[in-house]
């Protein structure tokens, strides 16, 4: 009779082993497919300024793409603050503009987390130039035209990281190459 128990309760925890094991493998294959910049943007709040603007650029796939990219995203509040500016840069004549505003957001080829971008003293971004970085008693400030401040770091997505600001950054002036 002990046997018999003995059997059925090696079965029983066999088989709980067998199921959890299953279970734990199918919630690890579940968080390894972590969402992409894009994504990831459109699943938090605050960005569907961000969104609707990579869209129109048509540049949402390409930060769908493998990366590692690093993105200083604007808040929906820093888009709102262009006022009038946001309703041109969004019509479809003005699209290479848009995509060169959006482009220098980007930092390719590398997903720098917040201890990497307090160390480098600029980045060159996917429009082609360099933003600055400054950081000043812990606050960090990206520089273009003008500056932003980094409000929330590393913001992980499967092909990079968003680093959240309080400004939309706009390009410095193209210097003309001839006088």
């Amino acid at each position: 009779m002990y046997t018999n128990l003995y059997r059925i309760g090696l079965v029983a925890v066999f088989s709980l082993t067998l199921m959890a094991g299953t279970a734990f493998g199918q919630q690890d294959d579940m968080s390894s497919e972590s969402p992409d910049i894009v994504d990831t943007a459109v699943q938090a709040d605050g960005f569907d300024l961000l969104v609707k603007a990579l869209k129109a650029a048509d540049l949402a796939e390409a930060l769908k793409g493998d990366g590692p990219f690093t993105v200083f995203a604007p808040t929906d509040e820093a888009f709102k603050a262009l006022g009038s500016t946001l309703k041109v840069l969004l019509k479809e004549r003005n699209k290479e503009r848009l995509q060169a505003v959006l482009k220098y957001h980007v930092v390719p080829g590398k997903a720098a987390m917040a201890s990497d971008v307090t160390g480098m003293d600029a980045a060159k971004t996917l429009e082609g130039r360099s933003v600055q970085f400054q950081v000043n008693d812990g606050t960090v400030m990206v520089m273009g035209k003008n500056k932003a401040t980094v409000v929330k770091t590393d913001i992980e997505a499967s092909n990079g990281v968003i680093h959240v600001i309080d400004s939309v950054l706009l390009p410095p002036k193209k210097q003309s190459s001839g006088m």
